[in-house]
């Protein structure tokens, strides 16, 4: 499985990013996609989830409202869509694939078995 997230970049407080991963390597109907993020001297931490099957999705508090996560099935692609963007929203976001994770466990890191490189976002106040 190969997972190439992309779309990070610079951009001023209230602003706007899409971030996409490119998933490959096997079908993924039975996986979940997540977002994660990882701040400077912070460990890493859940940021959006959605279930290749159906569709539902899961947000962190954090970004609940401001973040929406979707995906193309005829694209085997996962994005981000992030908006109202804040100084603390600065980290590099990863992009993560786990098989057959259930709903309560959308948000644990250790539920997702692959990991692509991440893309690194910074927000300027």
């Amino acid at each position: 499985v190969q997972l190439q997230a992309s779309g990070g970049g610079l951009v001023q407080a209230g602003g706007s990013l899409r971030l996409s991963c490119a998933a490959s390597g096997r079908t993924f109907g039975s996986y979940v996609m997540g977002w994660f993020r990882q701040a400077p001297g912070k460990e890493r931490e859940f940021v959006a989830a959605i279930k290749w099957s159906g569709g539902s999705t899961n947000y962190a508090d954090s970004v609940k409202s401001r973040f929406t996560i979707s995906k193309d099935n005829a694209q085997n692609a996962v994005y981000l869509q992030m908006n109202d963007l804040k100084p603390e929203d600065t980290a590099v976001y990863y992009c993560a694939a786990g098989y057959g994770i259930i709903t309560s466990s959308m948000r644990l890191i250790r539920a997702y078995d692959y990991w692509g490189k991440g893309t690194l976002v910074t927000v300027s106040s």
